[in-house]
């Protein structure tokens, strides 16, 4: 109840900030100061990351990049590696907030900072070309799609921080973009075209990684045991509430045995939203380790034999390695009825093979390590997903958004 009330309070304590928000639009702002945050501020993760470190590495003559956070720990950690970050509600954070004419996000410009993003270019690059309708196209979206007067009201401060149809938003082939478009409400001259930087880092190492404690010891884990000849198996379920039969489903005991006669080590890496986090966290097994669910998952994804999944837009960025993966959708029956409608066929939509026992999913790892016979298919489904599959949609997309910032004509913020 009490925390309820916090939260109530909190909500509709942003009515006070309006006066600033207004006020933002008159600030001056920088045509060299961009912007940078990801999931509401609190992950230093995904597009915004991979697209920052080369605007540091490479455009710094042209841009003065700058993170935005709620984490204390990811201005340190940023700060410490040379580059510039500052909190989100420090006076430095404040100011830059006001002087930027870029905000670079991948939800909503409130993981930099809404109320003081007035009149900035607002650039989405979003954080997955998934198969779940979402936004507008999600009907079952209240916030979006009020069922009553009453929902209108009490979501209306959200619906204002959110998504606008003049906001660009990255889209990364023409199908993804025509979805988009309904999706975000938005029109075809909004849309921007090109890959993820994530994916830029599955090509090469030209983006050199800052990793927090946690994701060094991570990738020196992985290296190790590739190095002692094992292979890498990665689980990424996607979250939903069904997800908690995985422990009905997997017996981890005759799992782990099966896993260790073969050499194999299967990490599971949650959702950051998932509700098994501490359930995962308690798993100790030779062969099975669990990846804190903050840890970003591009800095693992190369090094991944084999992809474990199950509805994950995870599964499209893996496309671009084209090595196999095991769909493992054992609560289909659940997630269908209890989840948001989807744009394709899940059948049709992913076409490696799919695993619903433990059993099967034992059988068809063997089996699709052995003889990977879903290439074809994949191939024809990254063509679709992705117009660019090259490791340079980081360059494309400065080019693109530094014409936008120069656009004197661009839709300004009403």
């Amino acid at each position: 109840m009490w925390k309820r009330l916090m939260k109530g309070i909190k909500y509709w304590g942003q009515v006070f900030m309006l006066p600033i928000y207004w006020f933002s639009f008159i600030t001056p702002r920088s045509k060299r100061i961009w912007l940078f945050g990801s999931t509401f501020g609190k992950r230093f993760a995904d597009n915004p990351r991979y697209l920052y470190l080369y605007f540091n590495q490479y455009k710094k003559s042209e841009v003065r990049p700058i993170w935005i956070t709620k984490d204390k720990s990811i201005v340190e950690l940023l700060n410490k590696n040379g580059v510039e970050a500052y909190y989100h509600h420090s006076m430095k954070g404040i100011w830059y907030c006001l002087r930027g004419s870029v905000y670079i996000f991948d939800n909503y410009s409130k993981d930099i900072s809404f109320w003081l993003s007035g009149g900035a270019i607002k650039v989405n690059l979003w954080h997955g070309s998934g198969n779940k309708k979402t936004n507008y196209d999600n009907k079952f979206d209240t916030v979006r799609h009020p069922r009553n007067r009453w929902e209108k009201f009490k979501t209306a401060l959200r619906r204002m921080s959110d998504e606008k149809p003049y906001h660009f938003t990255l889209a990364t082939s023409p199908m993804m973009a025509e979805i988009f478009v309904s999706a975000f409400n938005t029109n075809i001259e909004h849309i921007i075209l090109d890959g993820y930087p994530r994916n830029d880092v599955l090509f090469h190492e030209k983006i050199k990684n800052i990793y927090s404690n946690m994701e060094q010891d991570t990738v020196n884990n992985v290296k190790e045991y590739i190095s002692n000849g094992n292979k890498i198996i990665l689980y990424m379920p996607t979250f939903r509430d069904s997800e908690k039969l995985f422990f009905n489903v997997m017996n981890l005991k005759e799992f782990n045995r099966y896993l260790s006669e073969r050499n194999f080590i299967f990490f599971t890496k949650l959702h950051p939203k998932s509700k098994l986090r501490e359930e995962f966290q308690k798993v100790e097994f030779s062969n099975i380790k669990n990846i804190n669910a903050d840890v970003d998952p591009y800095i693992i994804l190369k090094y991944t034999d084999l992809l474990v999944t199950d509805y994950s837009s995870i599964y499209s960025d893996f496309l671009m390695l084209n090595r196999p993966s095991v769909l493992f959708p054992y609560d289909f029956d659940e997630y269908s009825k209890d989840t948001r409608e989807c744009y394709f066929e899940y059948d049709d939509y992913m076409p490696e093979i799919k695993a619903y026992t433990m059993d099967q999913l034992m059988k068809y790892i063997d089996k699709v390590l052995e003889n990977d016979d879903s290439e074809e298919g994949r191939i024809q489904l990254r063509n679709r997903i992705f117009q660019y599959y090259d490791g340079d949609s980081t360059e494309r997309l400065f080019d693109k958004i530094k014409v936008i910032a120069s656009n004197k004509k661009r839709h300004h913020h009403r």
